[in-house]
């Protein structure tokens, strides 16, 4: 044996040349070629890699425009109307902010002392004669006016001239899928946008550029690539997870992030890690070149009582409630005809007047400006320290302040808002329990702050996983994740019931997503019929001759009737997997006939005849159908999409036909040459006819 494999040796490394080899066939080289699982992954790493590149120079950009604005400019503008040029002894800023990182973060703590979250400073010395104003002491801080109103300008100019910042997170999916023809932009005008915008103090978060950068990373890279549209969709996904692992230092909630939006296709193992592998390049990245401290310093978390989970439960009701405004008045910021309005504005004058909206709250709440997290760590260590009343007028002029900078053109996310707006929330809600309110045996309200973060952010984002995932990772504390559980899944599940299953999205305006979205709102559900009427079988039909029928009729699926009732829908898929259940039983010597009502895998999926083409839309998506009944009930309400069987019933007589996603696609198209003809007879240029 030893000496044949010598030979073999021999015969292989010796001077005697091989013949060459055939050509290969095109399934040989492929099998020969890297593993798509594996290609996948270097690319996801790549695009992990250039996004935590990305976040990490937007950070250091945003603290070098924030210095700048909120150090020498604002100390040079305080300088006008004082009596006398300013010679300030060198000791007053260590006593008006011992630690402030950056002046912002020094204005913050002068507003939070005035209002009773910081001690009093200790008295100093005699101090040199300071010059004197002639303004009352809330004017005293008139240059917080004028510095966002400089950044919104700058802003406005740049979206203005600098073209357009790149697609949000549902066009890069849309873009992904073939639906819309791919344009995805490199981050550096998004970044330079939100780094103008947040550094001059408007109110809203980093984490929407940085998840929205790596969605366009992700794209970009992928069509560089010539990867296929569903490594393309993976891809987005692998960036969206990327950015905002790097944006928050917290992979998880970045993978579950990406998992969990609207906007997301992961689907199959392969996209899954490749989305992982992301997310740990992108961490990796800002931990290396930012260091490893948290985005937020949290406290650690303080249990009573087991039987405090009922209180966590009316907290993620009161948050629902936050949730809705908040997510209400973004889309009013949103709405066509406000932004039509501000559109006939001058360049510029639009943010420029939402910087000065912003900055005249600030005079009396500092703590509207920016992000918010230096307010968001003084709320969870002040043990309750903030007059109850004052942190609910906060509340309300910072989701003000939120909704002006949204709607006037500020660039950035609703993240950082939806906490700041939970710790407040959680605060108020903590002091109302304990020695303000009802002096129950409760945890500090630090502790339902903390829950009222994720609370809140579950809602509005309607990711209540990447809430629970993302304050766990900020405590690192097991104790927490049940009062967050509880919380967040009732706050996000009451804001689905209020407001459908349409998420308009809070990680900033899709201008493209948005005008397709109207498309759609503007043509009833009736106009995507099939031209067939539906296939409807008795309930106690076998399956067998079911799928038949089914096939005969070339449907998708058949709708399920019990006498004069409807109740339910089966697919095709449905029937296959049954079929192949009973085949299975069969083998094995047991007998099963499975009848149709037993093939239901879910309940009824319905739409009423008052609804839209994008309730369509938001009905098909989530529940993996083509297909679904329409029925002529006046009762439905068309705000609400309906889900499951209504009381007592749907009556088969009012069922009017199966509006489909090829239905869909041909009224658009239907829609689009009508728009064509009219233009073409009015003289117009039908290539310049949008949407």
């Amino acid at each position: 044996m030893q000496a044949r494999s010598w030979r073999r040796f021999l015969q292989l490394s010796g001077p005697k040349p091989e013949p060459a080899p055939a050509a290969a066939s095109p399934a040989e080289a492929e099998a020969r070629a890297l593993p798509y699982q594996w290609n996948l992954l270097a690319w996801a790493a790549l695009i992990g890699a250039l996004t935590g590149l990305a976040v990490v120079a937007f950070h250091e950009l945003l603290g070098f425009i924030n210095n700048g604005l909120f150090g020498p400019f604002v100390e040079g503008l305080l300088t006008v109307g004082r009596s006398q040029p300013p010679e300030l002894p060198p000791e007053l800023p260590m006593t008006v902010a011992p630690d402030t990182g950056t002046p912002l973060r020094a204005l913050l703590q002068v507003g939070l002392g005035a209002l009773g979250f910081l001690p009093p400073p200790p008295e100093i010395p005699e101090p040199l004669p300071l010059p004197v104003s002639s303004l009352p002491d809330w004017l005293s801080l008139w240059p917080v006016v004028v510095v966002p109103t400089l950044g919104g300008w700058a802003v406005g100019l740049l979206r203005r001239y600098g073209g357009d910042l790149g697609p949000g997170l549902p066009s890069l999916m849309a873009m992904a899928d073939g639906a819309v023809s791919a344009r995805p932009r490199l981050p550096l005008l998004r970044l330079l946008g939100a780094s103008l915008s947040l550094g001059s103090g408007a109110s809203l978060g980093p984490e929407g550029p940085s998840v929205e950068s790596g969605g366009n990373i992700g794209l970009w890279v992928a069509l560089r690539g010539g990867l296929s549209p569903q490594s393309q969709k993976a891809l987005v996904a692998a960036g969206v997870a990327a950015g905002l692992a790097a944006g928050f230092k917290a992979p998880i909630a970045g993978v579950f992030f990406a998992i969990e939006g609207s906007f997301s296709a992961v689907q199959g193992r392969p996209n899954l890690r490749a989305v992982l592998v992301a997310a740990v390049a992108s961490s990796l990245v800002t931990q290396l070149l930012l260091g490893d401290t948290p985005i937020l310093r949290l406290p650690a978390y303080e249990v009573r009582s087991p039987l405090e989970l009922p209180l966590y439960l009316g907290l993620g009701l009161v948050a629902s409630l936050m949730s809705w405004a908040l997510v209400s008045l973004l889309a009013v910021g949103r709405s066509e005809r406000l932004q039509a309005w501000l559109g006939q504005l001058p360049p510029g004058l639009p943010t420029a007047l939402g910087g000065a909206c912003v900055g005249v709250m600030a005079l009396g709440f500092p703590q509207v400006l920016g992000v918010g997290y230096d307010t968001i760590e003084a709320l969870l260590g002040s043990e309750g320290g903030v007059p109850l009343l004052t942190l609910l007028v906060l509340l309300g002029v910072k989701l003000l302040a939120t909704g002006i900078s949204n709607a006037t053109g500020f660039v950035g996310g609703g993240f950082a808002p939806a906490l700041f707006l939970g710790a407040v929330l959680g605060n108020c809600y903590g002091q109302l329990l304990g020695d303000s309110g009802l002096h129950l045996p409760v945890a500090e309200p630090p502790a339902y702050a903390m829950v009222g973060m994720a609370a809140v952010l579950a809602g509005s984002a309607r990711a209540p996983l990447t809430a629970l995932l993302l304050l766990f990772e900020l405590t690192r504390d097991i104790r927490i994740v049940l009062p967050l559980m509880a919380a967040a899944g009732l706050s996000a599940a009451l804001v689905e019931r209020w407001q459908g299953l349409a998420d308009p999205g809070l990680l900033g305006p899709d201008p493209q997503e948005e005008h397709r979205r109207r498309q759609l709102a503007a043509l009833p559900v009736a106009e995507a019929f099939e031209p067939e009427a539906p296939l409807v079988l008795a309930s106690d039909l076998p399956a067998q001759q079911a799928l038949l029928q089914l096939v005969e009729a070339h449907g998708h699926c058949l709708v399920v009737a019990d006498g004069a009732w409807v109740v339910g829908l089966v697919t095709l898929a449905d029937l296959q997997r049954a079929l192949s259940a009973e085949r299975d039983f069969s083998d094995s010597g047991a007998e099963l006939t499975p009848s149709l009502l037993a093939c239901r895998r879910s309940d009824l999926v319905w739409l009423p005849m008052s609804a839209q083409l994008a309730q369509l839309e938001d009905q098909l998506r989530p529940n993996g159908l083509r297909q679904l009944p329409v029925f002529d009930v006046p009762a439905a309400a068309a705000a609400t999409l309906p889900h499951g069987l209504p009381n007592p019933g749907l009556p088969l007589t009012s069922l009017r036909g199966l509006a489909s996603r090829d239905g869909m696609a041909r009224a658009l198209a239907r829609q689009s040459m009508g728009r064509r003809i009219d233009c073409t007879q009015s003289g117009q240029d039908p290539l310049q006819i949008k949407g």
